[in-house]
């Protein structure tokens, strides 16, 4: 099997006045928390926004396996609708120190390019600082990080510095290439306006 070298970068916030809001798109787009762990919805979430850009970690997971992560305390997924569409979605995982995690985040490739990322991220961070106001017990987040690749979508690093993350480390590693089960062929195209 070949394989890709992949960079990956690991990026960080340590302070809620940390976080640059991007400004709300125009339209109906609305974020909303999917309150009920569904592994069916995530694992949908999942292939369509990761499809193309290489998200194959959770693929071998069983129905019990995404159910345990999603049911975790301190886990939450938060979901980008635009005019009752989902358009994309974030993941934040609690962990130790009070360190929470945007585990996933992006985009369906139909609704990349109009503005939701940058909003979507926005959203996400700031519950991310503000999770264990939502999970008692868990404490204040101290610090919200993420990890992006060479293998994503050519704007997600860009998108996460602007939203005020820094990069604190870079890791270079051969991957063994793998295939992802993304929508079928052309799915990627956004269509044309006239259409």
């Amino acid at each position: 099997m070949s394989t890709t070298t992949v960079t990956t970068w690991f990026l960080r916030q340590t302070a809620p006045a940390d976080l640059r809001r991007a400004a709300a798109p125009a339209g109906d787009v609305r974020i909303a928390r999917a309150g009920v762990p569904s592994p069916e919805f995530s694992r949908f979430l999942y292939t369509a926004v990761g499809g193309d850009v290489r998200w194959t970690d959770r693929l071998g997971l069983g129905h019990e396996e995404w159910r345990a992560l999603l049911s975790a305390p301190g886990t939450e997924t938060w979901v980008a609708y635009e005019d009752g569409t989902p358009a994309g979605y974030a993941e934040l995982a609690a962990g130790a120190e009070g360190a929470v995690e945007i585990v996933y985040f992006g985009l369906l490739p139909a609704f990349r390019g109009r503005r939701i990322g940058g909003h979507l991220l926005s959203y996400a961070t700031a519950r991310a600082w503000d999770l264990g106001e939502r999970w008692p017990g868990l404490g204040a987040t101290r610090t919200v990080w993420l990890h992006t690749c060479s293998q994503d979508g050519p704007h997600a690093k860009a998108n996460y510095l602007r939203r005020g993350f820094s990069v604190y480390d870079t890791r270079v590693a051969e991957e063994r290439d793998a295939v992802t089960p993304g929508p079928w062929p052309g799915a990627f195209a956004r269509p044309s306006d006239g259409a």
